[in-house]
């Protein structure tokens, strides 16, 4: 009875303890490996749990193996994780081509915690705020007051950072030109290496020498305290409907500038591609 006592007494104060000292910084690293060089990113796992969680069911099953970066839009973001490279595609006379989708399971529920500034990644999903699956975005600016905001398909939720010297490679990403074609084109804004004009008027086939290739995307570090000198910002801006400060595009709080990134919200929310 008295060894029992005594094991009560000392869980007691292990628990006692444990509501004193700071919580505990919960975080998983993972590399997004593309034919452009790695992207580290360490992953929010405590602040957007739910988020990180259906991430990592992806990247453990290998659905991101062989993706490819299907979107770009200048000084916004860059994204993937929603279609496959299964071998060389044709254009058609109107540039259009086809790519398989990575097959997605349920929607996870919106986490938006955390601020949508430069280099941070986050999850890509219809109007709907709880529908994202498996496409994710990184932020090339501050993108505070068009994504943080409930107003637009209820705030994206950032999970994660882009840590080391990953930005040089996204930044890369962003420097490729795009295919461009008719607004309803789904791979309009698609990235390509070494692809010309003449290319794209003499049909010429896309192959993994074009795409940026994403190899796959793996966990490193499945640490607890991998995030322990990372300060992600806040998202404060969940209940306003058309956001402050920053412009959105890493410049001021000019008036023009806020009206401009306002107005190509409309056209740029980062609904997934289908």
């Amino acid at each position: 009875m008295t060894l029992i006592l005594a094991k009560y007494r000392s869980t007691l104060a292990a628990l006692s303890l444990s509501l004193l000292l700071p919580f505990s910084a919960s975080a998983t690293v993972v590399e997004i490996r593309t034919s452009l060089g790695t992207i580290e990113v360490n992953l929010f796992d405590n602040t957007t749990p739910k988020t990180v969680a259906n991430f990592l069911t992806y990247v453990d099953s290998g659905a991101y193996a062989n993706n490819v970066v299907h979107r770009s839009v200048s000084s916004f973001v860059v994204q993937g994780g929603g279609f496959q490279y299964t071998g060389p595609v044709s254009l058609s006379a109107s540039n259009q081509f086809t790519l398989d989708a990575v097959e997605t399971g349920q929607p996870v529920v919106n986490e938006p915690k955390l601020s949508n500034v430069r280099g941070t990644i986050a999850m890509a999903k219809t109007s709907n705020p709880n529908s994202a699956t498996s496409q994710w975005f990184i932020n090339l600016s501050n993108n505070a007051n068009s994504l943080d905001v409930a107003t637009n398909a209820g705030g994206f939720t950032v999970f994660g950072q882009v840590i080391g010297n990953g930005m040089d490679v996204v930044d890369a990403i962003a420097a490729l030109q795009v295919l461009g074609g008719a607004n309803d084109f789904v791979f309009k804004e698609i990235p390509l290496k070494n692809y010309t004009a003449e290319d794209i008027n003499n049909e010429v086939d896309l192959t993994d020498d074009h795409f940026v290739v994403i190899s796959d995307i793996v966990a490193t570090d499945r640490a607890a305290d991998t995030a322990a000198n990372l300060n992600p910002a806040a998202n404060t801006l969940i209940n306003s409907s058309n956001g402050g400060g920053d412009s959105g595009s890493g410049g001021g709080a000019i008036g023009w500038l806020l009206l401009l990134g306002l107005a190509m919200l409309q056209k740029n929310k980062l609904f997934k591609a289908k």
